[in-house]
């Protein structure tokens, strides 16, 4: 189908709530719709188009159209396109309807617009704060324009809301923000009865910064060294979200060499991050030697990425336009010899720990998320595959020069931690294989393309596949080459709800397991 053809259908079947269309880019249609009809038009996206929610944000306009806007972004992944609805507020009545109850994975977008505008979520099942923690005012809301980003609010204090499970013998354990292990702060609230968990509610948010505030008004140059910043393990695929959307606003083609580079660079780090996990995985059942050989064959990627690029977490490789410099050349040859030495001690190593029955008997049916719950949560990258959702951005919406290469994307249905190690052991082997093709097809060319200057209020999506999943950032510039407003919605954001969906049935010990087989992030989470 045609991306007109999805307003067309839009138009045909609620006309008089249908207001305006735009068509931004060649793979994104904006449509203006009537806010009382928002969840009549959602769902009909959702079950007539196969759209999916993957993000949902409110932008401060005043200064444009005198009103709040919120979009809706979906995702109809079988064509490639997104559909984003936008809708207008009123300051003097700052609500908007809900879409929650029937959309589930609006939860906690809805929750955060609540925070971060004023803007109140009509009929939402659980209106409580997201981001705010029990010591910020309840009426200042920093995303809106008048907020000063050198502001201090007072300190208030009062008491934060939980589910309370109810019944005999069922009691609480509280655990976190500060952890045992040098790990980022999260409070979990597990209830329990006896060791079986009934509940888990996380509250995150400890690591907020303010990101996207930060990013209001600077340059787009300036930002892009933020979303570098955003969590320090996926500074490549930030940085590449970021660099598409303005490449996508400014109309310009990055060169193919420089696009070469870039699926190398977001491979590397794809396999750092997976080896991580898989260590971890082994760590959390005591397994030491399995986890000592994935932290070796971490540690090489560590170096080769050192070794071409100058930086071990991928920093000032990206570029607005392609990339910095030319990294790999002559440097082929290394990258190639580090690759097979890698798939070779992987494979090793996959045989030793799949042949172990007390390794295999701890991960199997442990910590299991049903398919309808990842559906419903959109639960992304290896969490949402392990679980039988097949989406990757890279096959999905093809970008750099995924579209030219030949990979696989694993499939797996039990959604238990097993599933997920699978997932990312078999992704690691088609990292290395993507990782051959683009040096053996990489040929001599530019490496960058120059940005100039950009018109303001332009907007434009910025999606990849980072080693947690997709990863969606919207941006809409501002006068004199800067950013208006930067939305940033990490994998982790997505997928930290489904972690407490599959702990429920699980005993209190196997938590760090399960957690550790998602392994999300919480600087990623909390911007």
């Amino acid at each position: 189908m045609k991306l007109v053809k999805y307003f067309d259908d839009l138009k045909k079947n609620f006309a008089n709530d249908i207001l305006s269309h735009t068509i931004k880019t060649q793979s994104e249609i904006y449509i203006s719709v009537n806010n009382s009809r928002i969840l009549d038009i959602s769902a009909h996206i959702r079950d007539e188009m196969n759209g999916t929610l993957v993000s949902l944000f409110a932008n401060d306009e005043r200064l444009i159209d005198e009103k709040f806007a919120i979009y809706y972004v979906f995702a109809v992944r079988e064509n490639g396109y997104h559909i984003v609805l936008k809708t207008l507020i009123d300051e003097n009545n700052p609500v908007f309807n809900s879409i929650s109850n029937q959309i589930h994975g609006a939860h906690l977008y809805e929750r955060e617009i609540q925070d971060m505008y004023g803007l109140k979520p009509l009929g939402h099942p659980s209106p409580k704060n997201l981001v705010f923690h029990g010591n910020w005012p309840m009426d200042i809301h920093p995303l809106r324009k008048e907020f000063d980003i050198k502001t201090k609010p007072p300190f208030v204090n009062y008491e934060q809301e939980f589910i309370e499970v109810q019944g005999t013998g069922v009691f609480e354990i509280p655990v976190g923000p500060v952890h045992a292990g040098i790990i980022e702060p999260g409070h979990f609230r597990f209830s329990v009865a006896g060791e079986p968990i009934i509940n888990l509610e996380a509250q995150l948010f400890f690591v907020h910064k303010g990101i996207e505030k930060l990013c209001e008004g600077q340059s787009i140059d300036k930002c892009f060294y933020i979303s570098e910043r955003i969590s320090g393990d996926e500074t490549f695929s930030n940085s590449l979200a970021y660099c598409m959307a303005i490449e996508k606003i400014a109309g310009i083609e990055v060169p193919e060499r420089a696009n070469h580079q870039r699926v190398l660079f977001a491979e590397l780090e794809r396999l750092v991050s997976h080896l991580g996990d898989l260590a971890g995985i082994c760590i959390d059942v005591a397994f030491g030697f399995a986890a000592f050989q994935f932290r070796m064959l971490r540690g090489w990627t560590y170096q080769i990425i050192e070794e071409v690029s100058g930086s071990r977490f991928l920093r000032s490789v990206n570029r607005p336009g392609g990339v910095r410099k030319d990294f790999t050349n002559g440097k082929e040859k290394r990258i190639l010899e580090y690759m097979d030495k890698i798939r070779n001690e992987l494979a090793e190593t996959e045989k030793i720990i799949l042949s172990n029955s007390l390794f295999i008997d701890r991960v199997e049916n442990t910590g299991v998320l049903t398919y309808q719950q990842a559906v419903d949560m959109n639960a992304v990258g290896p969490g949402g595959r392990a679980a039988g959702v097949r989406n990757d951005v890279r096959k999905d919406f093809p970008y750099c020069t995924y579209g030219k290469l030949k990979f696989s994307v694993p499939e797996h249905n039990n959604g238990d931690v097993n599933c997920r190690m699978k997932v990312k052991l078999e992704e690691c082997y088609q990292s290395i294989f993507l990782i051959e093709q683009v040096v053996n097809k990489m040929r001599a060319g530019k490496i960058i393309e120059t940005i100039g200057r950009v018109d303001p209020y332009k907007a434009a999506i910025g999606c990849t596949e980072s080693p947690r999943g997709e990863n969606v950032h919207w941006i809409m510039t501002g006068e004199n080459n800067t950013i208006f407003r930067y939305k940033i919605r990490t994998p982790s954001f997505c997928s930290w709800p489904a972690v407490c969906l599959a702990v429920q049935g699980n005993i209190v010990p196997d938590f760090p397991l399960i957690n550790k087989s998602f392994n999300l992030s919480y600087a990623g989470n909390d911007l």
